[in-house]
């Protein structure tokens, strides 16, 4: 009787972990929505950020440190991630123009030895500076270029030695490719890597970004693709060995 008792009391502190953290689902969704076209609706998101939370329900184990907030916020976020990706709605030309400005990228700093230039990376893509930024944002627009897409969550962009003791998948969020990754950030010119911590860590849409920075939401959304493709670019070694 006990056990069931005990069962019974383990299932209810689920549910009410579930209950207690369904309005996290809606601000998640709501906030990837931000750079998501009109194709997508946030009722799917929303739909697979709650098997999400379900998941993340039965999976958390509060010995490790980690709280459920953190670790649900990771196991959401994904979820939302993998219903984005088995729709994929994105044109091919899209896919291609982003593996092309990644090599494009790479390639200008192997020759030059500093930063990539907007100017510099249009050139070696033959294209003019205006169908550069166009293709930048429709990079943005019709793919998550985002943090998720090196194999870490959003969380590396802040962490640092201090809150490195608070990760719920530390095997993941420690180690080389984690300080690889954070150096990589800290190599990327001041403006972008701004923008990654306005949008990371402050949570700002595009629209806020390019208020605070004082230029236009379509400036911030090539900005913000441009400093991921540079930080795939330069973590091509590490994904290559995964």
């Amino acid at each position: 009787m006990a056990g069931k008792a005990a069962a019974y009391q383990q299932q209810a502190d689920k549910t009410q972990l579930v209950e207690q953290h369904a309005p996290l689902v809606k601000r998640i969704a709501h906030h990837l929505m931000a750079r998501l076209p009109a194709s997508v609706l946030v009722d799917d998101l929303i739909q697979a950020g709650m098997i999400g939370l379900l998941e993340a329900a039965r999976n958390f184990d509060g010995s490790k440190g980690a709280s459920f907030e953190t670790f649900a916020g990771i196991r959401i976020r994904g979820a939302m991630l993998d219903e984005i990706r088995k729709g994929d709605w994105t044109p091919r030309s899209v896919h291609k123009n982003s593996r092309a400005i990644t090599e494009a990228i790479a390639e200008v700093e192997r020759e030059t030895g500093r930063d990539a230039r907007d100017a510099e990376i249009a050139a070696k893509l033959n294209v003019s500076l205006n169908d550069y930024h166009q293709m930048l944002n429709d990079v943005n627009v019709g793919k998550l270029v985002g943090i998720e897409d090196l194999g870490v969550s959003e969380d590396v962009i802040t962490t640092d030695a201090e809150r490195g003791t608070d990760a719920p998948l530390e095997d993941l969020m420690q180690g080389a490719f984690q300080k690889a990754l954070a150096q990589a950030i800290t190599t990327l010119p001041e403006r972008e890597a701004i923008v990654l911590s306005l949008y990371y860590d402050e949570e700002l849409n595009l629209r806020e970004i390019g208020e605070v920075l004082e230029v236009s939401e379509s400036r911030v959304s090539q900005i913000h693709s441009q400093a991921m493709l540079k930080l795939k670019s330069r973590m091509q070694s590490w994904q290559k060995n995964d």
